[in-house]
């Protein structure tokens, strides 16, 4: 789990001018809200943000986000992007505790180098790019890692198969393929295919 320190600002107007004219001044609109509390709508610098965030565990970054001088656990709970130039331009906190369950989305990535796929002119395809998990947020992991090293033409590797490490929970079907190895173009043409190459041309 990574933990660090964001500090907000509130008293910020609402409305679409006034978020406009609050993100022309690198600030991101956003509200922090949670069980048992009134949302409050607050401010971070993005340059605060990026930083807060560029951690090993990205957006599942466990904040103590500092308002008006409390310190609140949080989470970021959903993000809004500019249609083009894709910055953020508002932000959903949201505060958790830290002996309940949440559910998140982990990030995979892949490592090693399936070269008894690649030699077939194959590929190793990543049906997914996160798993959604259930922990707590003490427990909760920054990725998942999945060697395909050993992979050959044709294997899957599926959501059972995955190490969830203690007090994590996967969501979805244990058979759910995450990662497969695809067989490259030295594969067999099927029967059809051959037939349609040999056969002539109809005049």
């Amino acid at each position: 789990m990574s933990q660090t320190t964001l500090v907000a600002s509130t008293g910020r107007e609402t409305g679409s001018p006034a978020s406009r004219r609050l993100r022309a001044t690198d600030q991101i609109p956003g509200v922090l809200y949670g069980q048992g509390m009134t949302p409050v709508s607050v401010a971070v610098a993005r340059r605060d943000l990026r930083l807060a965030l560029s951690g090993p565990a990205g957006f599942n970054t466990v904040l103590q986000l500092e308002v008006d001088g409390k310190t609140y656990p949080a989470v970021v709970k959903d993000v809004q992007r500019h249609p083009v130039k894709r910055n953020v331009s508002h932000i959903d906190f949201l505060q958790v505790n830290m002996s309940e369950m949440l559910t998140v989305s982990v990030p995979l990535h892949l490592t090693g180098e399936a070269k008894a796929v690649l030699n077939e002119g194959g590929l190793v395809d990543p049906a997914v790019d996160t798993i959604e998990v259930e922990c707590t947020p003490g427990n909760m992991p920054n990725e998942f890692v999945v060697d395909v090293s050993e992979m050959q033409p044709g294997d899957v590797i599926r959501l059972s198969s995955l190490v969830m490490p203690k007090g994590v929970t996967a969501l979805g079907d244990p058979d759910m393929a995450i990662v497969t190895a695809i067989h490259g173009s030295q594969a067999e043409p099927t029967a059809e295919t051959a037939a349609a190459v040999e056969a002539p041309e109809a005049e």
